[in-house]
């Protein structure tokens, strides 16, 4: 079996590590005319570092990154509102949650590979079915033939839109900040992911390595006026704590990278004939449960699983039943946490945080069980 992979993200690196493994053959195409480290960091989930673990690479990414211990949710002011403890589940599966940089974990997955050539250069601009399979036009002008396509090229998929035409994507209207400096947190700062929740507006910040803080900041705006200065970011922030002021004004402007946030509406065909859809492609979420390349690294995991068993459509099939629901259920959830996060009236900004405060531990507890569990398969 010989698969073509379309994007060398982190979703797409990692399948084909583990399409390796199974013996599968591969060829990645990638739009980039090179890979470069972006400036962002990532959090592995528990759910993320098992499938690392079954590839090999648990330990290599512990040793790059920094590992997380706790998830909070705090007051502007950094006073604690909802606290996930992470020790529990590094106990139960035995791996650890990880912050590391974004470029970092691409470098050990590019290094991982032994036979998968990464083609660069190659924006995919048409899918099209023949006799033979699916020719992929690309922009520089090459044509290529292939028997099997898995599309790992994120929210604005060109295989998606070429193939799965019935979805659409949902604007979040707010805008997200992100950035990486050099900064010495806090001791008690070090190995936990931090999130200010304000008034339209948060702050979430993690150390990735010695020094080095990952930050992101995201603000809601109206329809037709959108928020997008970075030299403003000080004064949206000016009320928080002297931490995450100190982040903000210790980061160098030009290497904040600005987005909107969109997700993919949930949409139940991930898979038509030989092709199939994996990642952002197929789920993409919001960022707002630090779960969207969590939940590629599982469709990974799967998806190569079902390749080795049983044969090309009945194993798409079989990803799908396996990882629909649950991606579904992070898509819907991210999507809700993000509206809660932003809202402006005091009333309704006071009852959200009485709530959080007010969660038991063991109802968090369960609802990350069921994120962190992998698909028996």
């Amino acid at each position: 079996m010989n698969i073509d992979i379309i994007g060398a993200g982190i979703g797409g690196l990692t399948t084909a590590i583990a399409l390796e493994q199974k013996g599968i053959k591969t060829r990645i195409f990638e739009q980039a005319e090179q890979i470069k480290p972006v400036g962002a960091g990532i959090i592995l989930a528990n759910n993320a570092m098992q499938v690392y673990e079954k590839l090999g690479l648990r330990k290599l990414i512990e040793e790059n990154g920094n590992p997380i211990s706790s998830m909070n949710i705090t007051k502007s002011s950094l006073k604690p509102l909802s606290k996930i403890d992470l020790s529990y589940f590094e106990q139960k599966h035995n791996t650890k949650n990880i912050a590391i940089h974004r470029g970092t974990l691409q470098q050990i997955l590019i290094d991982k590979l032994i036979s998968t050539k990464i083609n660069l250069d190659h924006k995919l601009t048409s899918i099209v079915e023949n006799t033979n399979g699916y020719s992929l036009e690309f922009e520089n002008g090459e044509r290529i033939q292939s028997s099997t396509v898995l599309g790992a090229d994120g929210l604005n998929s060109v295989v998606r839109q070429n193939l799965f035409p019935n979805n659409s994507i949902r604007n979040a209207n707010q805008i997200c900040w992100r950035g990486i400096t050099e900064y010495e947190l806090p001791i008690k700062f070090r190995n936990e992911l931090n999130e200010a929740w304000g008034k339209s507006e948060r702050f979430g910040f993690v150390q990735i390595a010695q020094n080095k803080v990952y930050w992101y900041a995201l603000k809601s705006f109206k329809k037709n006026i959108k928020e997008f200065s970075i030299h403003d970011l000080e004064q949206y922030f000016s009320d928080y704590n002297s931490v995450i002021k100190g982040i903000i004004k210790s980061t160098k402007k030009e290497q904040i990278n600005t987005a909107e946030i969109s997700d993919l509406k949930p949409t139940n065909i991930w898979y038509k004939e030989n092709v199939c859809l994996i990642g952002d492609s197929a789920h993409a979420t919001t960022p707002n449960m630090g779960q969207g390349a969590c939940q590629a690294i599982e469709d990974a995991y799967v998806l190569s699983e079902c390749l080795s068993k049983y044969k090309t459509t009945k194993a798409f099939s079989e990803y799908q039943n396996l990882r629909l629901p649950k991606a579904h259920q992070v898509v819907k959830a991210s999507w809700l946490v993000g509206k809660m996060a932003h809202l402006t009236n005091p009333v309704l900004i006071g009852l959200r945080n009485q709530m959080l405060r007010l969660t038991p531990s063991s109802v968090n507890r369960k609802q990350n069980e069921q994120i962190f569990q992998l698909a028996k398969i």
